[in-house]
């Protein structure tokens, strides 16, 4: 029983090379390529379309109704390629159809052309144009000005349809010798284009961006002892004197001593560095310095800000040092609250410490 499938030939009827097509074909065919995924599907992808968009050009090409069915056959044949490059493909596939080139050769070009125009499309388009465009008209839009949307689609509308005429001439009138031209620096091209379009939203990200992630990961802590220094009268010294001793090992944060709990003066270090010993230290001419510390906090130590009282020539002054007990994490990341301890904080409540046992004298 004889077999009703159409078999494509490998070589046209009539062979004479057919006429150049006019402008107003090849513009009609650009046109008709923005059908191009109008009938996609899982089979043979944008062949339909293909199909559509290179008709009229078949048409005037082959007069011979055998070698146009042929020529219809083979190119509903399996295509996928970037959409707003299509044209590229089509002045080449036209230009073999013109001279009659054999089918097989016509299919392995068709092939051959629509493969790295996938690439090149997404760097130039959606990597490059969109990212770019759409970053500067949105922050417009943000702002409030209603043209955004519309500025937006010119500027992508002009650009892919300048380019689908563009290439549609000039790949037809280069023929095969356009595939060589477009692939000899498709590598380098594609690499840039995807270099620019990263860079560019990575500049939209970090101008536009701000998302914040609540998350808190404890990964244990370190203590250690913060140092402050205050300038107070010899009386109100005393009162320290009687301060009991703290386990650095246990105290909570924000905890102020100036002894451990058998009675040895505390040592931290200050932004220097260097070592700073808790207790009251005579400053002469009547003066004395009083060093004292706060319980333990983690991984750094900082000197706190140094509030003093206005001098008096009757009553003697004393340089009072005393470390806070901060706590923190010691892994990168926020930081509890319930932890923390900063220097104003610290310098705030040693200043109200002293005036409350220096009954309610202040200090400045």
């Amino acid at each position: 029983m004889a077999s009703n499938e159409y078999v494509i030939p490998e070589h046209y009827e009539d062979l004479t090379p057919a006429p150049q097509l006019d402008q107003k074909t090849l513009n009609k065919m650009a046109w008709r390529s923005c059908f191009l995924q109008a009938s996609f599907n899982y089979e043979r992808m944008q062949a339909a379309g293909w199909l559509y968009s290179i008709i009229p050009g078949l048409e005037k090409i082959h007069t011979n109704k055998n070698d146009l069915a042929a020529s219809m056959s083979h190119n509903l044949e399996f295509f996928n390629t970037h959409p707003f490059l299509v044209t590229f493909v089509m002045g080449i596939v036209l230009s073999l159809e013109q001279n009659k080139v054999d089918i097989p050769t016509i299919r392995a070009v068709r092939v051959a052309a629509m493969g790295p125009l996938g690439g090149i499309g997404d760097a130039l388009f959606w990597l490059t144009l969109v990212p770019i465009t759409a970053g500067i008209t949105s922050n417009m839009a943000i702002n409030g000005n209603a043209a955004a949307p519309i500025i937006f689609l010119v500027i992508f509308n002009v650009v892919q349809f300048a380019l689908r005429f563009w290439l549609m001439n000039w790949s037809y009138k280069l023929g095969t010798s356009a595939i060589d031209a477009l692939t000899a620096n498709m590598q380098a091209f594609t690499r840039a284009a995807s270099i620019m379009g990263v860079f560019v939203v990575g500049c939209l990200v970090v101008t536009m961006g701000g998302t914040q992630i609540n998350l808190q990961i404890p990964n244990g802590t370190t203590r250690g002892l913060s140092a402050t220094t205050v300038i107070v009268s010899e009386k109100e010294a005393e009162n320290f004197t009687g301060m009991e001793g703290i386990d650095t090992e246990t105290a909570e944060a924000g905890t102020i001593a100036m002894t451990d709990e058998d009675g040895n003066a505390l040592t931290a270090s200050d932004a220097d560095g260097n070592a700073v010993t808790c207790g009251a230290t005579d400053l002469g001419n009547g003066m004395e310095s009083v060093p004292t510390a706060p319980s333990p906090r983690i991984r750094s130590t900082s000197l706190l800000p140094t509030p003093s009282t206005p001098s008096s020539p009757s009553s003697s002054r004393l340089c009072l040092r005393c470390c806070f007990t901060t706590c923190s994490l010691s892994t990168a990341g926020p930081r509890p609250r319930a932890f923390c301890c900063s220097s104003s904080w610290a310098s705030w409540a040693l200043a109200r410490l002293v005036s409350g046992r220096a009954s309610g004298k202040a200090l400045a």
